[in-house]
């Protein structure tokens, strides 16, 4: 069994033996990521992403959005996290956030009533620092 490691400084790393059946796991249908197991680089979980954030004007992804606590969709917490900051792990299926669980917990994130202007590109930028990335409209890939 062969371990690889794909990474991307736009995009989210991946890491793991291999791909299953279908395509992937560098190009996937954003809808076969909803609902993906996620956790924090000191290994918690702390959620599932629930969407996929596109950039359309730039033909990007921009963040992923996950969900954490609540109960049956009720009290969840939404955070956008940036494309870049996630890492798949395609042995384990899941996402790592490069963040540890407080950090994660800390980020104020938003409900599912009210979401941030995400267009907006100083509410961007603070997102991105505050999980240490760069922002991936500022180094477009070649």
């Amino acid at each position: 069994m062969q371990t690889h490691t794909t990474t991307s400084r736009q995009g989210a790393a991946i890491v793991g033996s291999g791909v299953g059946a279908g395509p992937g796991p560098e190009v996937m249908a954003a809808s076969s990521l909803d609902g993906t197991k996620t956790y924090s680089s000191d290994g918690e979980h702390v959620g599932k992403i629930s969407e996929i954030m596109l950039d359309v004007p730039r033909g990007r992804i921009a963040y992923a959005v996950l969900t954490t606590g609540g109960f049956l969709g009720m009290g969840d917490t939404l955070h956008a996290i940036p494309w870049n900051a996630l890492v798949m792990d395609t042995d384990e299926k899941c996402f790592r956030i490069a963040a540890t669980a407080e950090r994660i917990k800390a980020d104020p994130g938003f409900n599912k009533d009210s979401w941030p202007s995400m267009a907006d590109a100083t509410w961007g930028r603070t997102v991105h620092e505050y999980y240490g990335r760069d922002p991936y409209w500022v180094n477009p890939p070649l």
